[in-house]
């Protein structure tokens, strides 16, 4: 990425396209340091502006991609922040801390597997003891497996490890969550592209999708009268470990090239719609999901 990105007015070009570089397979979960061309989550670019001071916030799947650059704009917009993530991802998550504590805000790590819903619960008992409360929760971590040959492929094993990542631990760690929340709380969920444009190899993770935007809808109207806003964010491609981790090389090569700016988008572009609906910013805006497609449609 150019260091002038910001000066820059193309969006075609703003962020090189990682199809220019080289790829390869990583084995999932994938961490940052294996990929050939690292993400940018704007560790030299975002500038906070104290939209979310003095908030506490729980992002699962936050050690990298989407989740770090989540992590990275809160901290610097004020907030404290735990990271929920797998073992296997230490390394990243601790960097991705760092990136915290460098900002001046509280970090928490919490290692474990959100399919347990007893960690799910654990995880927002951390947040209120070790941050002093809950003020915003980000559903990020999915699981993903692109199987070519579709339903046939997808064994029920994959099946219920995608429903359990990418539905129930949303479903529990909400649940948990509510009742820590006070009028002004937000709740975000990462939906995607794939609820609206679903792709046969990727049937099951995208049947998660669409079901993450009908919760965020239902929710939203159902905690309305209790002060707490709930939306979505449905990105498109966008260019993180996940990718050369669950999709064929001949795949990722070609990654975000079909959209219309024609290129994958890097998660340094998704922070800035999670910190508008974590903040006050969005104050009458609820039930809403906002797609960072590269010019891709929601419908």
């Amino acid at each position: 990425m150019a260091q002038d990105q910001y000066g820059k007015q193309d969006p075609q070009d703003q962020f090189e396209s990682p199809e220019q570089q080289e790829s390869k397979q990583i084995p999932h979960p994938g961490t940052t340091g294996q990929m050939d061309d690292e993400p940018d989550h704007g560790e030299d670019s975002y500038r906070g502006s104290g939209r979310l001071t003095g908030k506490r916030a729980i992002i699962t799947g936050g050690d990298s991609g989407i989740g770090r650059a989540v992590a990275i704009a809160f901290a610097r917009e004020g907030a404290d922040v735990l990271i929920a993530y797998l073992p296997e991802e230490e390394e990243d998550a601790r960097t991705t801390a760092q990136l915290v504590e460098k900002a001046g805000r509280k970090a928490v790590t919490v290692p474990g597997d959100i399919r347990d819903e007893q960690h799910c619960t654990a995880i927002v008992e951390r947040a209120v003891s070790e941050l002093g409360g809950l003020d915003i929760l980000v559903n990020n971590a999915a699981f993903q497996m692109a199987q070519p040959g579709g339903i046939t492929d997808i064994t029920t094993e994959q099946f219920d490890r995608v429903m359990k990542t990418n539905l129930y631990a949303m479903f529990w760690l909400s649940k948990a969550a509510v009742p820590q929340m006070q009028p002004g709380s937000t709740i975000i969920n990462t939906a995607s592209i794939q609820a609206y444009q679903s792709s046969p190899e990727l049937l099951d993770y995208a049947t998660t999708k669409a079901g993450i935007v009908a919760f965020t809808k239902a929710l939203g109207a159902g905690l309305a009268e209790k002060g707490i806003r709930v939306n979505a964010v449905a990105p498109g491609p966008i260019w993180t470990p996940l990718i050369p981790a669950t999709m064929p090389d001949e795949k990722v090569e070609s990654f975000g090239g079909q959209t219309p700016l024609g290129r994958a988008g890097q998660p340094a572009e998704l922070a800035p719609p999670y910190v508008f609906f974590a903040s006050q910013e969005s104050s009458y805006v609820t039930g809403e999901v906002l797609g960072v497609t590269g010019g891709q449609p929601l419908t």
